[in-house]
């Protein structure tokens, strides 16, 4: 499979996602809003798969490739987050942000290549990297929704919203600790040790303790809900740093053993 092929597949998922969404907005037959959304995830899933098989490795290694499964993560939890709460509007978010995604992989397309250096030819690699993207899927969510009820929203949050959020944030942060635990594992097996305050490291130890730092603030303030979300949005920027950020900081180059996906 071709990278020259993505335009296709992210064309015809991108098209079941907003029939879907709308669907959704409208109060269409929830039949149409489910068929439509899980028709674009199997078919944007198609490409990642047939990408597999053709870079016979798991496409994880650049940033072009980590946004696919972001893209693909996104709509999925916009779903999740229609099924159980019935928002209307969170599949329209999760459809634009998936958009931007997958438009920056076509204007900015990195280089996919079967190379794959031996630290990452390891079992921990892909189910480090997938939980890990459906944790940022979860945390961009909470952190559309943060936005939403800080500066959109007109009257004061329900509960049922604030809950939204928590729930997000919780599942999102359980995900994240499973994903950083995965990593200890595959560092142990890679470079001999868990954990080394890699600049990686450090700034995935700082987001986790900001998303901390949010459960444990509406838990000890529930009514103070305007610092409670102030302090995920605080903590998704983090997320950013650890996600990508990290790439571009000077104490990272020639010190990092993840900054592997510049190469």
């Amino acid at each position: 499979m071709s990278w020259d092929y993505f335009i296709f597949f992210a064309i015809v998922a991108l098209i079941c996602w907003a029939i879907g969404a709308f669907a959704a907005w409208k109060g269409k037959r929830k039949a149409l809003v489910y068929g439509f959304t899980l028709a674009g995830q199997a078919i944007f899933f198609t490409f990642i798969l047939l990408m597999w098989i053709s870079l016979e490795r798991p496409p994880m290694r650049t940033m072009g490739e980590t946004r696919l499964w972001y893209s693909f993560f996104l709509p999925l939890a916009g779903l999740i987050t229609y099924f159980r709460w019935k928002y209307k509007w969170i599949l329209s978010f999760s459809f634009i942000l998936s958009l931007v995604f997958i438009c920056i992989n076509l204007f900015k397309p990195e280089i996919h290549n079967k190379t794959l250096m031996p630290a990452l030819q390891s079992p921990w690699f892909a189910p480090h990297v997938i939980v890990y993207m459906f944790a940022y899927a979860m945390l961009g969510a909470a952190a559309v929704m943060a936005v939403y009820l800080l500066w959109f929203k007109k009257k004061t949050p329900g509960r049922q919203e604030l809950d939204l959020c928590d729930n997000l944030i919780c599942v999102g942060l359980a995900f994240m600790t499973l994903g950083m635990l995965f990593g200890a594992v595959w560092a142990k097996e890679a470079w001999g040790h868990y954990w080394a305050w890699d600049p990686k490291e450090t700034w995935a130890a700082a987001t986790w303790f900001g998303y901390l730092a949010y459960i444990h603030f509406r838990l000890r303030c529930p009514a103070d809900y305007k610092k409670a979300l102030i302090i995920s949005l605080v903590a998704f920027v983090l997320l950013q740093m650890c996600w990508y950020g990290i790439n571009y900081l000077p104490s990272a180059q020639g010190v990092s053993v993840h900054t592997y996906n510049l190469n």
